[in-house]
C-alpha cells in the first residue's frame, strides 16, 4: 500500500512538472489570446521557436496585439530581430502608432534605427507633434558700453525624425543659442538698446539657423528674462588705472634710489678729496721747516706769511664771512 502511495505521488509530480514544461515551452494563454485579438500565430513555429531563440513570447506578441488594433502592420519576425538587437519593441510600436496618428511619415526600419541610435523615438514622434520648451541657463554678455547683461531664453524646439540619427542633441541647441545671445550682446553699442528692445537678440539668434544638423527644428526663440550686471569696462579701467599707479609708484622708487645712490657717491668723492687737502695742509709745516734747514725761507717770510693770514681772518670778519681757522703756520 504504501509502495503505491509513492508511485501516485511520483506520478502526480510528473505530471505536474510535465505540464508546467509544457506551459513554459507553449505559452498557450499567449495564444489564446493573440488568437481572439486577430493576430494569427503558430503554436509550435512562432511561439515555442521564440523560446529556443531566447525570446521572451509576452514581449513580442503583446507588442503586435496593440499594433494589429492600431492598424499597423508589423511582422512578427522584424519585432524579434530588433529585440535581439537590444531595442524596445513596445517603444517603436507606441510611437509607430503615435506617428500614424499624426499623420507622420515614419517607417518601420527608422523607428527601429533611431531606437537603436540609443534616442527614445516614442518621446520624439510626441516632441514632433506637440514641440516643446527648453529653458537656457543666464547667459552673461558684454555690451560695448561695458555693462554687463544677462539674459535667459526659451527656445521652442519640434523633433525632426529625419534628422534624429545622426542629429545633434539638445545641448547643442543650447550652446549655439547661448553663443548667439552674447555675439548679439556684444555687438550693441549699449546695453539699453539690449534692455529696450529684447525681441531683437531673438531675431538675430533665429536668423543663424542655429538647427542646422541637429535634431530638432527651431520654431521660437524667446527672451524669457533680461537683467544689468557688474559694470566690467570700469571695473578692468579702474584695475588699469591701479596697474598704472603701481607701475609709476616702482618706476618713482627706481629714480629715487639711483638718485640716493649718487648722492652717496658725491658724497664719498667730497670726504676723499676733503682727505685728500687735509693730507695736504698737514704737509705745510714740513715743507715750512724743510725749507728753513734749507735757508730757502727766512724768518721775515715768515712773519709777513702770518701777517697775510691774520689780515685774511680778519676781513672775513669785518665782512661777516666765516672766520678760517689759524693755520699751522
Amino acid at each position: 500500500m504504501d509502495l503505491f502511495s509513492v508511485a501516485g505521488m511520483l506520478v502526480i509530480l510528473a505530471v505536474i512538472f510535465g505540464l508546467i514544461l509544457f506551459l513554459y515551452f507553449i505559452p498557450l494563454g499567449l495564444w489564446i489570446t493573440a488568437y481572439f485579438s486577430g493576430v494569427r500565430l503558430k503554436l509550435v513555429r512562432d511561439l515555442v521557436g521564440m523560446r529556443l531563440r531566447k525570446v521572451p513570447p509576452a514581449h513580442i506578441v503583446k507588442p503586435l496585439i496593440t499594433a494589429h488594433k492600431a492598424g499597423i502592420y508589423v511582422d512578427t519576425p522584424q519585432l524579434e530581430a530588433h529585440y535581439l538587437a537590444g531595442g524596445d519593441v513596445n517603444k517603436v510600436v507606441n510611437a509607430l502608432i503615435s506617428a500614424d496618428k499624426a499623420n507622420i511619415d515614419l517607417s518601420f526600419e527608422r523607428a527601429t534605427a533611431i531606437d537603436l541610435a540609443g534616442r527614445d523615438v516614442f518621446e520624439a514622434v510626441q516632441v514632433s507633434v506637440n514641440p516643446k520648451v527648453i529653458e537656457t541657463p543666464p547667459v552673461t554678455a558684454m555690451a560695448k558700453d561695458g555693462i554687463q547683461v544677462r539674459a535667459v531664453a526659451r527656445v521652442t524646439v519640434r523633433a525632426n525624425i529625419e534628422r534624429l540619427v545622426g542629429g545633434a542633441g539638445e545641448e547643442t541647441i543650447l550652446a549655439r543659442v547661448g553663443e548667439g545671445i552674447v555675439t548679439t550682446i556684444g555687438s550693441s553699442e549699449t546695453h539699453k538698446k539690449v534692455l529696450e528692445n529684447p525681441d531683437s537678440i531673438s531675431k538675430v539668434v533665429l536668423s543663424k539657423g542655429l538647427d542646422s544638423g541637429t535634431a530638432f527644428e527651431i520654431l521660437s526663440i524667446d527672451i524669457a528674462d533680461v537683467d544689468v550686471g557688474e559694470n566690467i569696462g570700469a571695473k578692468l579701467q579702474t584695475d588699469q588705472a591701479e596697474a598704472d599707479l603701481r607701475v609709476a609708484r616702482a618706476k618713482a622708487e627706481e629714480r629715487r634710489a639711483a638718485a640716493v645712490a649718487r648722492e652717496q657717491e658725491m658724497r664719498a668723492a667730497v670726504q676723499e678729496q676733503r682727505a685728500k687737502v687735509v693730507a695736504a695742509e698737514a704737509e705745510i709745516p714740513l715743507a715750512i721747516a724743510e725749507a728753513f734747514r734749507n735757508g730757502r725761507l727766512g724768518v721775515m717770510d715768515y712773519y709777513n706769511l702770518r701777517n697775510i693770514e691774520a689780515d685774511t681772518r680778519m676781513r672775513n670778519a669785518i665782512g661777516g664771512g666765516e672766520e678760517e681757522p689759524p693755520s699751522d703756520v
